[in-house]
């Protein structure tokens, strides 16, 4: 008789583990490599198994979104936290997770792969404008000065040259440049 059923059900840390499979053969292989069958059999879990958790592929890349989206989210919410000056105390954050996120190892990768995807993805491109929608909307009183937007723009460039690996500057440019650009969320 099988040990199947009698196994503890752990259906967070199963999930948990089906994404982070998906981002390891995203970062390894690329977005296409990420489908049902290499998710599942690269984790141990039963297509079922993976079915239960994640219907279809793209039910699978819209966990893996969230997940990266809600660690994004974490971090800015914290920094914003510990930040004393409300002008421009979003898009500091926003400039500070983007920057940084080429020195995170695993997010990185994640980060690239997830970045091309929203590129090819339309559905994963109207789920980060409407991100980057709601946030405009929330820090409108602090943070939508034209200074504030060639912050965030900045960033966002400093983010697409870390993904594509053509950031061509020395890390004493860029700490002058975060620098810079840090003074600018001031105004």
């Amino acid at each position: 008789m099988s040990t199947a059923h009698h196994r503890k059900k752990q259906p967070v840390l199963v999930r948990r583990q089906l994404l982070d499979v998906a981002a390891r053969l995203a970062t390894e292989q690329g977005m296409a490599s990420v489908t049902l069958d290499a998710v599942s059999g690269a984790s141990g879990i039963s297509k079922g198994g993976l079915l239960h958790h994640f219907p279809t592929k793209n039910a699978l890349l819209d966990a893996l979104f969230d997940s990266l989206l809600e660690r994004f989210d974490q971090e800015l919410d914290e920094l914003m936290r510990a930040d004393p000056v409300p002008q421009g105390r979003f898009t500091r954050a926003y400039l500070f997770v983007c920057a940084d996120i080429s020195k995170r190892t695993d997010d990185s990768r994640h980060w690239t792969q997830v970045t091309i995807a929203m590129l090819a993805e339309p559905r994963l491109r109207q789920r980060w404008r409407e991100w980057v929608r709601e946030r405009a909307d929330e820090y409108v009183g602090t943070d939508s000065s034209i200074d504030a937007q060639i912050v965030r723009f900045a960033a966002d460039g400093l983010w697409l040259a870390d993904a594509t690996e053509s950031n061509l500057i020395s890390p004493a440019e860029r700490s002058a440049l975060v620098a810079r650009l840090t003074e600018l969320t001031a105004r």
